[in-house]
Formats: C-alpha cells, structure tokens, sequence
C-alpha cells in the first residue's frame, strides 16, 4: 500500500466527521511524510482544512448533496489532542451542539486546563478555549460531558419530555449503556433525567 494510501486508511478508519491535526498522525508516520500528504488528500477532495493545522473527513449529506459543516465538537477535541488539554464543553455550547439552542451562534465555548485561546475555522465560526477548574473532567465520552452540561445550563425545573425526546434523537442508541456506566457519579437529578434519555423504548406520554 503506497504512503497516501495507508495515510487515508488511517483517516478514514475514524469515520467520517473525525477532525485531526498532524500529531494524530505522528505515531505511524514521519512529519515530512504528513505534511506532503495531507497536503495532496486536501488538493484531492478527500480531506478537508477546517482551520490552520486542523482537517476532517467530511461528512457528506446525500439529500442535501454537500459537505457538511465540520463538526465542532471533533474539531474541539481535536485542539485538546494536539496541545495536550482537557476539555469540557461549556453549557450554552452543550446546548447549541445538542440543537436546544434556537440561537444561531458563531462562538463554542469549550472550558480547559490549557490557556485561554481561541481559533477561527475557516467557515467563519469561533471554537474558543476558558481556562478553568474542571468539574466533569471524568467522564470517558463526549456525548456524556455534552448531556450533563447542557441540562446543568438549563435547571432540572426546566426539563421537559420535549427536551428529554430532543437529546434522545442526537444520541446514537449504540451509546446508551456506556452513556449510562459514564455518568453514574453526575448529580442525582441529572441521572435520573439520563436514565429517561437513554431507554431503548421512548416514552409515549
């Protein structure tokens, strides 16, 4: 298999939406090697440049016959990775990814034990990094961090079932029991409310 080919098999193993830098690939292959790669794939089509030192594999929408926005939160994940942070995304920002924000917004604020920073991605937006003291740093998936921090932001009195049936439908249901194992230590309001989230079988009432 030729260099640009094990490079994009690398890549695209991650499935599509998976945003990176040069250092995810560092591990298996030489910089220089990196660099002249991502360079052609990015010539190519197959990968895209979101920001300086930040690509993805681009999802693709069959109805809408596009690319699709890069997804920010892998694009976020993928400056943590690369600088070394831990990240927590920020409540307004848990809800805007989760689609409970009717806010059309061009800032995602993530908290991190790195400095403050921010990045602009090429389609204009802002991911923006708030050093802080992290509280739900435990948690092993990012769908995890994203549930607790936005129904934190918006107060157990404001948890409805048209909420609960919102986040359902962002949440892969592959995800559910580990969602479930991740966030047993979360306040007990919030386990319950994910409970309810991740039942096989949503609520008819």
């Amino acid at each position: 298999m030729r260099l640009y080919e094990k490079v994009f098999y690398f890549i695209s193993g991650h499935g599509r939406g998976w945003a990176f830098s040069s250092n995810d690939l560092a591990h298996k292959f030489t910089r220089q090697e990196i660099d002249n790669t991502l360079s052609d794939l990015t010539k190519k089509g197959k990968i895209r440049r979101v920001a300086r030192g930040i690509y993805d594999y681009p999802k693709y929408s069959e109805l809408l016959q596009k690319e699709l926005s890069p997804d920010i939160e892998q694009v976020a994940r993928a400056y943590a990775r690369k600088f070394n942070w831990d990240i927590e995304v920020s409540g307004d920002t848990a809800l805007n990814v989760l689609g409970l924000s009717t806010q059309i917004v061009g800032k995602y604020i993530y908290l991190s034990n790195g400095p403050n920073k921010s990045y602009k991605l090429n389609d204009g937006r802002t991911v923006e990094f708030k050093k802080s003291a992290l509280k739900n740093i435990g948690f092993k998936y990012k769908e995890s961090s994203l549930i607790v921090q936005a129904l934190k932001a918006l107060g157990k009195e404001h948890i409805t079932d048209k909420v609960i049936d919102k986040i359902r439908e962002q949440i892969d249901e592959k995800m559910y029991d580990k969602i479930l194992k991740d966030t047993k230590t979360a306040t007990s309001w919030i386990y319950e409310t994910i409970k309810q989230i991740c039942q096989k079988e949503p609520n008819n009432g």
